[in-house]
This record gives structure tokens, sequence and C-alpha cells, in this order.
């Protein structure tokens, strides 16, 4: 599913999200420091998602294949 969701849409979406949430907090009157944790406990995907833009994740084939046994490297 995700797969056909581009970057810039998602990240658009969480932050709405986000600012929802916390615009929520506040107008229920939280305190400063509990909508400053939610700011940046939510912030932290979307900091992930835009530094890491472009880099391949490797797939599980991949991680298997290069891990190493203790009789040393698989074949």
């Amino acid at each position: 599913m995700l797969n056909t969701v581009s970057r810039s849409w998602l990240i658009g979406a969480w932050s709405a999200t986000l600012a929802v949430i916390v615009g929520s907090s506040v107008a229920l009157g939280a305190s400063l420091s509990t909508s400053a944790i939610l700011l940046v406990l939510g912030g932290a995907p979307v900091v992930i998602m835009t530094l890491l833009h472009g880099t391949r994740t490797p797939t599980v084939a991949e991680i298997l294949h290069a891990a190493e046994t203790k009789d040393g490297p698989r074949r």
C-alpha cells in the first residue's frame, strides 16, 4: 500500500495530523511541556524520513545473506 503513496504526500499528511493533535492538546488546556513532547515525538519520524530521502533500504534476503554465523560468512 505504501508503495503507491508519494513521500511528500505522506510527510504532509503526517504533519497535518501532528498539527491537529498538538492543537487539540493546547485547546484542551494541556501544559506547554506536554504539547512540546507531543510535537517532538510526533515530528521525529518526519525528520527521519526527510533525512533518509534517496537511501535504499536492504531487503530481508540481503540482510540474511550478509549475516555472518559462528562458522564464518554464509555462502
